[in-house]
């Protein structure tokens, strides 16, 4: 059985979109309330992963208004919600031991940010055994400005890369028709 992972879908990154930010995927957050729909349909498992930042200053913060999560990452009752502190969703979590005591090794990632949360996430997933499938089109991308990168260059890279050795690329109707 695979498990829906959505990393980081907190109300900052709409707030990203809606500022006009350059983006890859500004429609991610509707695939993802459909796939989330799909695997709870199937009896599949969803779960949810927050980042949380301790910098008072950080939109990222408990307190800020982008902490809290998007309409389509809103955690049913019996679904986990994993908070971290780092990029990697099962480095300060105890994601990797909650899905191993339920038998799950495939694992399908959706969410934020594609460069940053959902690579650390799937590489580290990789490496510790799982079967990581990347939802494409329902993985959120933004630009780098300082760097002078754009977010389709940096999500093409990312996704190249992570199809390269750590995963598995497919796109959310093919997931839901698999």
């Amino acid at each position: 059985m695979q498990a829906l992972l959505i990393i980081d879908m907190q109300r900052e990154m709409q707030h990203r979109i809606a500022a006009g930010r350059d983006c890859v995927n500004p429609t991610a957050p509707d695939r993802i309330a459909t796939l989330a729909e799909a695997y709870r349909r199937r009896g599949r498992p969803v779960v949810h992963v927050r980042h949380q930042d301790s910098d008072p200053t950080s939109p990222l913060h408990p307190d800020a208004p982008g902490f809290p999560p998007m309409d389509c990452a809103l955690p049913q009752a019996d679904e986990p919600v994993f908070v971290k502190r780092t990029s990697s969703a099962f480095a300060s979590t105890d994601l990797a031991a909650w899905l191993l005591a339920r038998g799950l090794h495939d694992v399908a990632v959706c969410g934020a940010v594609a460069g940053f949360c959902v690579n650390s996430t799937v590489r580290a997933g990789a490496d510790l055994g799982f079967r990581m499938t990347v939802v494409r089109d329902a993985v959120i991308g933004f630009d780098l400005p300082a760097a002078g990168q754009s977010a389709q260059v940096l999500f093409d890279s990312t996704m190249a890369l992570l199809a390269a050795d750590f995963a598995t690329l497919v796109d959310s109707a093919a997931l839901l028709d698999g």
